[in-house]
């Protein structure tokens, strides 16, 4: 045999290999390639929607309406969903779990046919849930309040109530279904429950307050989880007594983690939506290996379950970027709903036919304008990460969400709309915020905003108004420290 053709079967046999064990599973449990069955999932905030992925081709199926855009939804009388949010997915891969904050929701989701099955109602703005590794229960994380509540995986009706203190974050299991880790969006503390009895029997200090998002590596020896307010990852022993082994400085809203094994090894990939990057670490010695650009501020992410690939959801781009892991490229960008929020990639999902049903074109879920701010006088006070901003439309109105950085920590600042390009003239307020301990915040308003701030949208009648950010000063804008970029 010519040592080309040699060559060639080396690498066959190198690429056919398995490289089993994708969160949330077990380390053990075998790979699965991608396929047209496979679909990947995200929870569409201000559109109110889940799209529907193929991976295979990275082309959008459709989306599932879950409820109408605003004002819509401000009705007493509107029985729709609001915010969806969050998601998780049982074992069997039969069934999404999709989180409305807005709504007190949980909305169970058949995958083969995209058929709302039951939807579940509990407390005060829950924000993500999941299946225990045996479907016998979902968790679901009541972040108004102090508890997750545990639903019957099969009936999807509340049995009881887990005390935790106020504002349970998330919940992601130890794969082999002993613990479940609770981290917390209001206090420093990471509750390690057992799973059996529901009881508490492990507490990990956060460095800060806010976590939104934690996972768990297949192996069962480490548990990841974000920390928004000071941009950082902390890591721990997922094993008694469940000691903290690193802490990672990420960067401005660090957003969503998840795990990725493949022919390199398992990594954590860690979206910041402040720099609109993702960034890649081992578990093995925590080094950086790798930082992505992926688009407007990157929040949640999901490996494919043979590991080749991670789809993140971009809040502020109306997209799903697939990135490959072995070469960490994004390969593909695919249009979405408005301001994706937690992903899901569900294997086989649609084990028969193309998976249509139930589904939806875009339609007003992919109108979205977007744009960029900057440090008056040039440059960005962060080095290099824009506020970028998205007006996701809803007919007559928009949703403006800013992901605003480069400002002063723990300070408060006005979102406002001012006479002249370079933030002179009067200032009128939009929103007003408060920085994180990382100089950043998420801002939202609501109006008929695209018409005064995107150019050749206006009437004949308006004035056009530029977006800047000042400092509050005495509860009135200072001078404007940030401008539209025009």
């Amino acid at each position: 045999m010519k040592k080309s053709h040699v060559f060639c079967a080396v690498l066959s046999a190198v690429s056919s290999l398995a490289f089993a064990g994708q969160a949330p599973g077990l380390a053990s449990a075998p790979d699965m390639a991608i396929s047209h069955h496979d679909r990947v999932y995200a929870a569409e905030q201000f559109s109110n929607t889940v799209s529907v992925t193929d991976p295979v081709d990275n082309k959008l199926v459709g989306v599932i309406r879950l409820g109408d855009p605003s004002p819509g939804n401000f009705s007493p009388l509107y029985k729709g969903q609001v915010l969806v949010h969050g998601m998780g997915f049982s074992p069997d891969h039969k069934t999404i779990a999709v989180v409305s904050i807005g709504s007190n929701s949980v909305s169970f989701i058949d995958t083969q046919t995209n058929a709302v099955k039951h939807v579940t109602y509990v407390g005060r703005a829950p924000h993500e849930a999941f299946f225990t590794p045996d479907g016998n229960e979902v968790w679901v994380t009541v972040r108004g309040e102090n508890y997750v509540s545990v639903l019957d995986g099969h009936t999807y009706e509340e049995k009881t109530r887990i005390i935790t203190p106020a504002g349970p974050g998330m919940q992601i299991f130890s794969p082999d279904g002993k613990y479940g880790y609770v981290c917390s969006s209001f206090n420093p503390e990471v509750d390690v429950i057992s799973v059996a009895d529901h009881k508490i029997v492990g507490k990990v200090t956060q460095v800060s307050p806010f976590c939104p998002n934690i996972a768990a590596t297949p192996d069962g020896k480490q548990v990841w989880f974000t920390l928004k307010d000071t941009g950082k990852t902390q890591v721990f022993d997922a094993r008694p007594p469940f000691a903290t082994l690193k802490v990672i400085d990420t960067g401005p809203i660090t957003n969503h983690v998840n795990i990725v094994h493949n022919a390199n090894g398992t990594f954590a990939y860690v979206t910041v939506g402040g720099l609109n990057q993702v960034k890649v670490f081992r578990t093995d010695d925590f080094s950086q290996v790798a930082t992505i650009d992926v688009g407007n501020l990157p929040h949640g992410i999901w490996p494919s379950g043979d590991g080749t690939r991670v789809y993140v959801g971009l809040e502020n781009a109306d997209a799903m970027a697939a990135i490959d892991t072995l070469t960490n490229k994004v390969i593909a960008t695919v249009p979405i709903g408005q301001a994706p929020q937690a992903v899901a990639y569900v294997p086989d999902a649609v084990p028969e036919g193309d998976g249509t049903q139930n589904t939806q074109p875009l339609g007003l879920a992919g109108e979205t304008a977007h744009l960029n701010m900057v440090a008056v006088g040039g440059g960005n006070a962060s080095g290099g990460a824009p506020t970028s901003v998205a007006l996701f439309d809803q007919g007559l109105l928009q949703v403006l969400q800013a992901s605003a950085t480069g400002l002063e920590p723990k300070s408060p600042y006005v979102l406002g709309l001012a006479d002249n390009p370079d933030g002179s003239g009067k200032t009128e307020s939009l929103a007003k915020f408060m920085t994180n301990p990382a100089g950043s915040a998420i801002v939202n308003a609501i109006g008929q905003i695209r018409q005064v701030v995107v150019p050749g949208a206006k009437t004949a009648s308006d004035k056009r108004r530029y977006l800047v950010i000042a400092p509050q000063t005495s509860g009135v804008p200072g001078a404007a420290v940030q401008v539209q970029a025009l």
